[in-house]
């Protein structure tokens, strides 16, 4: 069948594998963001950005409405979202969000991950203080007067926008998220992905070989089934 037809069959694996590792997570994302504010997208703005971000990953409306669904029912009265600090080495700290049903699970897999992998757990709460919980959102590229934008987002509670691979990255602070939200999408913008992120006050540069080493425990932590996101102080 050749080489176009492998390549193909490959790519398609590849997406196939990325999707069924993905798919899971926003919707654990939008069941939890449903359970803490209601299942009302319009009332709701973390719910409104968590199904913003699932569409934009191409995830189905029937997964989308079943996470939704969730939020109301037995299987998901004990998921909650648990935070967990750890280091590196070469001065990595480390920041993993998991949305769980079974603490003692997960927590164990995050614990065995950072030791197979030269990291550590430390205590929770150890990094409170080197990092800066923030709303950021991704959004569609924008046509118009930037500098018109960031006067109309900035009484939203915008800190930053920069230009990002595909639209802008707009910051704003953590009680911020919902008026942010909104004001992005009255600006016409459309959001790719929203949530509030652990962003660190001091960031650190690796060379080649100690960025290697640390992306292998941060690919290990966010191929577990309950983490949600990794953060760190790399550059």
């Amino acid at each position: 069948m050749g080489r176009a037809f492998e390549y193909r069959r490959a790519s398609k694996e590849a997406r196939w594998d990325k999707m069924s590792k993905l798919f899971p997570k926003l919707g654990k994302a939008i069941t939890v963001a449903a359970k803490e504010g209601g299942c009302d997208p319009e009332l709701n703005p973390k719910l409104r950005t968590a199904i913003m971000t699932a569409k934009a990953q191409n995830m189905p409306k029937d997964n989308i409405d079943a996470a939704i669904k969730r939020a109301n029912g037995k299987d998901s009265a004990d998921i909650k979202t648990i935070f967990y600090d750890g280091k590196a080495a070469n001065g990595v700290q480390i920041i993993v969000e998991t949305a769980t049903d079974n603490q003692t699970r997960t927590v164990a897999n995050v614990k065995s991950i950072f030791n197979k992998n030269g990291g550590e757990l430390l205590p929770s709460g150890s990094l409170s203080f080197m990092f800066a919980r923030k709303a950021v959102f991704e959004t569609s590229a924008f046509e118009g007067d930037v500098e018109e934008l960031e006067l109309n987002l900035i009484d939203a509670g915008l800190e930053e926008l920069s230009a990002g691979e595909n639209g802008l990255v707009i910051t704003g602070g953590y009680e911020s998220f919902g008026t942010l939200s909104h004001a992005i999408e009255a600006a016409g913008l459309s959001i790719q992905s929203g949530k509030l992120q652990f962003v660190p006050n001091t960031t650190i540069t690796l060379d080649e070989a100690a960025l290697s080493e640390a992306e292998k425990l941060i690919d290990k932590l966010e191929d577990d089934d309950d983490v949600q996101a990794v953060y760190t102080n790399i550059e």
